[in-house]
């Protein structure tokens, strides 16, 4: 599996795992569980607020942010169609760079104001970790509440968007 193909691939199943962790959030009920249900939202909101800011690092443009995540939270249903804009941008490109731009370091500067670098590849790897441990974080929280979190894993998506991987093991 070419380096590319493996990013594509994590970048997926974090679409995947957004639209899965979204839903999970919608079924709070605001009476119960307003407060859990702000706090995913808005850990859920940073996530988004990060991966547009390495965007544009990749894009190589301004991102307009002060702050890793924004002062008003949105609601459930902007921030669904934002985290969805989100990861089709990144499955975009991905489809346009090429393997010899993934090792290409790029300064910028972070929301604080320090000085960063890093190659695009390790941004890329950033944004798609970061989102995991955020979705991991709001996954401890649903189980909290007693309710099961999705099954947020890469083996889930794989076999869940390719079931004939299932009857490939049972082939064997």
């Amino acid at each position: 599996m070419s380096e590319l193909s493996l990013l594509r691939t994590l970048f997926e199943y974090q679409a995947w795992a957004n639209e899965d962790l979204l839903a999970s959030i919608g079924r709070l009920h605001g009476a119960h569980h307003g407060q859990e249900r702000h706090i995913a939202i808005r850990l859920m909101n940073h996530s988004l607020v990060v991966a547009r800011i390495f965007a544009a690092h990749l894009a190589g443009r301004e991102h307009g942010y002060t702050e890793d995540n924004t002062a008003e939270t949105p609601s459930l249903s902007e921030l669904h169609a934002a985290l969805a804009v989100s990861d089709q941008w990144y499955l975009e490109y991905l489809e346009t760079i090429s393997s010899d731009l993934l090792s290409e370091a790029l300064p910028f500067v972070f929301t604080d104001g320090d000085r960063g670098c890093m190659t695009r590849r390790e941004m890329l790897l950033h944004v798609v970790t970061h989102g995991g441990y955020h979705r991991g974080e709001i996954g401890r929280l649903l189980a909290q509440l007693s309710i099961t979190p999705p099954w947020d894993t890469l083996a889930v998506h794989l076999h869940r968007t390719d079931p004939s991987r299932r009857m490939a093991a049972a082939a064997e």
